[in-house]
C-alpha cells in the first residue's frame, strides 16, 4: 500500500488549507516572479501561456507553480542562451508542472534543499548543463516530463532519498537519466533513447554523500543511446563512455529488471568501478568504490553491442572480444547476481551468482514514504550554501577555471567586502578578459546572496 498512500500524502500537500489558498494568475507581459513574491504558502500561480523571460525563485513552502494550457499552447520560460536557470525552487512541498523550459545555460527546472517535491508534465529543452535536477531533497516525483539537448544529464538527481522517476522521456542528452549519491530511487516506466548513455546510477567522488543505493531500474525502453559524448572538456560527465544503455558506476543494491535494451552499441549495460575510469574519478577515500549487491532480473535485450565506443571499445580490445555483450562488468564486485545468465551475453562478471529464482521488484510500488517528510525551514547560513551549490558551482571551482574565474581570485577581490560581492552578482559588467560576461543573479534574495557571498568569502580548498 506504499504506492496508495503516497498518492494520499500529495493530496494532503495539495490540498491543506486549500480553502484559504489563493490563485494568481499571470498574464503574458507580466512577471511570473513577482506573483511568486505576493503568494503565500499553499498558494496557486497560474501562469498563462505566453513567453516569460526571466528566472523563477520559489523559496516559500506549498507553493503550486503551474502553466496553463490552452490548445497545445504552453506558458514558455525562455533563458535566451543568456540566463542561469529556469525555474529554481528551495521551498517545501512545491509543485512545478505544465511548464515549457528552453535554453538556459545551468539548469532548466531545479531543487535545492526542498523536500516532498513534484516535478510533472514540464518540457525542457537545454542546451544547458541539467534539464531537471533536484539536489539535496527528500521524497520527491519527476514524472511525465519531455527533457533533451543536455549537456550532463537530462534528469539528473543528486544526493536524494526517496524519489519516484516515471513516465518521462529523455533524449539526445549526455546521459538521458542519472541518480547520483542517492538513495532508495523508482526509475520506471520511461523512454530513454538518442542519448550518449541512456540511464546511470552514479556514485560520484569527492561530494558530501558518500554512499549510492538502493536504485531499482524498472520497465523502462533504454533504445539507440549511440550518441557521441559532448560534455564539455572537463566535466566528469565528459569521461562517459558512449553506446551504453545503463552504466553502474561504483552505486551498491541496484535491481535492473523488465527493461527493454535495444540498439545500444557499447553494451546494454555496464557495471564500473572507480579504478576502472580514474581519469574522471579520482580516488576518495571515504567511498567503497565497487558496485556491490546488484541484481540483474529479467530484462529484453536486442542487437546490442554491435558497435563498441570510447573506452568500452578499449576495454573489450582488450580482452580480445570484438562484440560489446548485454552485461559487463569492467571491475571488482561483491555479491552480484544475473538471473537466467544463460539467456544473456556476460564479460567480466565470472565472479557474479545466479540470482535466486523468482527474485522480483514487484512488491515495491513506491520508493517515495508513505507521509511528507518533516521539513524544517532552512537557515539563512543553510540557504546561502545550498546556492552557492546550485547556482555558482556549475561555473567557477575554488582554483581551477571552468566557466567563471576561480574562487581564490574572487575572495582577493572581495577580501572584507561581502557587500561589494552582492552588488555586482546582482548587476555584474564584463571584467574579466577570456572570460564570458556573467548573467545576472537578481532573482535571490538580497540576504541569500549576502549568505553566498560569505560562504565564498570563507571558503577554503579541500
Amino acid at each position: 500500500m506504499q504506492g496508495l498512500s503516497s498518492w494520499l500524502w500529495l493530496g494532503a500537500v495539495l490540498g491543506a488549507g486549500a480553502v484559504q489558498a489563493e490563485v494568481l494568475v499571470v498574464e503574458p507581459g507580466q512577471r511570473i516572479q513577482d506573483a511568486v513574491r505576493r503568494a503565500a504558502p499553499g498558494d496557486v500561480v497560474e501562469v498563462m501561456p505566453g513567453t516569460y523571460r526571466e528566472t523563477v525563485y520559489v523559496d516559500k513552502d506549498g507553493i503550486v507553480l503551474r502553466g496553463i494550457i490552452v490548445a497545445g499552447e504552453r506558458a514558455t520560460l525562455d533563458g535566451e542562451n543568456t540566463r542561469n536557470d529556469g525555474i529554481l525552487v528551495a521551498g517545501h512541498g512545491v509543485v512545478v508542472e505544465n511548464f515549457a523550459v528552453r535554453h538556459y545555460k545551468a539548469n532548466g527546472i531545479m531543487t535545492q534543499g526542498a523536500n516532498n517535491f513534484v516535478i510533472r508534465n514540464n518540457i525542457v529543452e537545454g542546451t544547458s548543463v541539467y534539464g531537471i535536477f533536484p539536489q539535496f531533497g527528500k521524497n520527491g516525483l519527476v514524472s511525465h516530463n519531455i527533457v533533451s539537448k543536455v549537456e550532463d544529464a537530462a534528469i539528473y538527481v543528486g544526493m536524494c532519498d526517496n524519489v519516484d522517476v516515471l513516465y518521462n522521456e529523455t533524449y539526445a542528452s549526455v546521459m538521458g537519466i542519472e541518480t547520483e549519491n542517492s538513495h532508495d530511487m523508482l526509475v520506471e516506466g520511461n523512454y530513454v533513447h538518442g542519448n550518449a548513455a541512456g540511464m546511470v546510477i552514479s556514485l560520484v567522488p569527492g561530494l558530501p554523500v558518500k554512499t549510492a543505493e538502493r536504485t531499482i531500474l524498472r520497465n523502462n525502453f533504454v533504445v539507440d543511446n549511440n550518441l557521441d559524448n559532448f560534455a564539455p572538456e572537463g566535466a566528469i560527465a565528459a569521461g562517459l563512455p558512449a553506446g551504453i544503455g545503463v552504466m553502474v558506476f561504483a552505486a551498491d543494491d541496484a535491481i535492473i529488471e523488465g527493461n527493454v535494451f535495444r540498439n545500444n552499441g557499447s553494451a546494454a549495460i555496464v557495471f564500473g568501478d572507480h579504478a576502472s575510469f580514474s581519469d574522471v574519478a579520482p580516488a576518495d577515500p571515504g567511498m567503497d568504490p565497487r558496485p556491490d549487491r546488484a541484481r540483474v532480473l529479467r530484462n529484453v535485450y536486442i542487437d546490442n553491442g554491435t558497435a563498441p565506443k570510447d573506452d568500452i571499445a578499449a576495454l573489450l580490445a582488450a580482452a580480445g572480444i570484438d562484440h560489446g555483450p548485454d552485461i559487463l562488468a569492467t571491475g571488482k564486485g561483491r555479491k552480484n547476481c544475473i538471473l537466467d545468465r544463460r539467456a544473456v551475453r556476460e564479460a567480466g562478471t565470472e565472479r557474479w551468482s545466479e540470482c535466486e529464482a523468482g527474485a522480483s521488484s514487484a512488491d515495491v510500488v513506491s520508493m517515495r514514504t508513505a507521509a511528507p517528510v518533516p521539513s524544517p525551514a532552512l537557515t539563512r547560513e543553510q540557504r546561502g550554501h545550498m546556492t552557492y551549490l546550485s547556482v555558482c558551482t556549475g561555473c567557477h571551482t575554488y582554483n581551477a577555471r571552468i566557466v567563471g574565474p576561480p574562487m581564490q581570485v574572487i575572495q582577493t577581490l572581495y577580501a572584507g567586502n561581502p557587500e561589494g560581492m552582492v552588488a555586482y552578482v546582482k548587476q555584474p559588467q564584463k571584467k574579466w578578459p577570456g572570460y564570458p560576461e556573467m548573467p545576472p543573479q537578481d532573482y535571490l534574495p538580497d540576504e541569500v546572496l549576502l549568505e553566498v557571498a560569505n560562504y565564498i568569502l570563507a571558503l577554503r580548498p579541500e
